[in-house]
């Protein structure tokens, strides 16, 4: 999702409800105004504090994929040392399993479904409406509409 959100602030698909328009500006393009009322806190101290919340989002799902990646590293580690030690063999040490193939083989399928999945998203979203939905054009607005 990390990914998803900074490709999505940089690169357009005309007609993708989940693209901006290229020749407009979006609501979520303006700077933020420390003088409204119900401005959340960060907006409110500037600063350091606004640098960061600025791309929290970003920055929340670039550590819970860190935290994830550890986790299915060690978690396969720990399985695949199971496995050599029901073999009679020595215990894999923790680096070189991660320069190892089945790791980046067991991720790579992970990654793929992912971007798979929201590359659907992405391109059924022009062709293809859902009534009510935040995600989709509205029902009868033309396929090369953006947003």
């Amino acid at each position: 999702m990390a990914m998803f959100l900074i490709l999505t602030m940089m690169l357009y698909q005309k007609g993708s409800s989940e693209s901006k328009d290229p020749d407009k500006k979006e609501e979520v393009d303006r700077d933020p105004n420390p003088r409204k009322k119900d401005a959340p806190w960060p907006v409110k101290r500037g600063g350091f504090v606004l640098a960061i919340y600025r791309h929290s989002l970003c920055y929340t799902f670039s550590f819970i994929f860190l935290i994830s990646f550890f986790f299915h590293w060690r978690g396969s580690l720990k399985d695949y040392n199971e496995e050599r030690i029901l073999k009679h063999l020595a215990p894999e040490t923790a680096m070189h399993y991660l320069s190892g193939s089945r790791f980046w083989f067991e991720s790579f399928q992970n990654w793929q479904s992912e971007f798979l999945s929201i590359l659907a998203m992405v391109v059924f979203s022009i062709f293809l409406r859902e009534q009510y939905s935040p995600q989709s054009k509205p029902v009868d607005a033309p396929d090369s509409q953006t947003g």
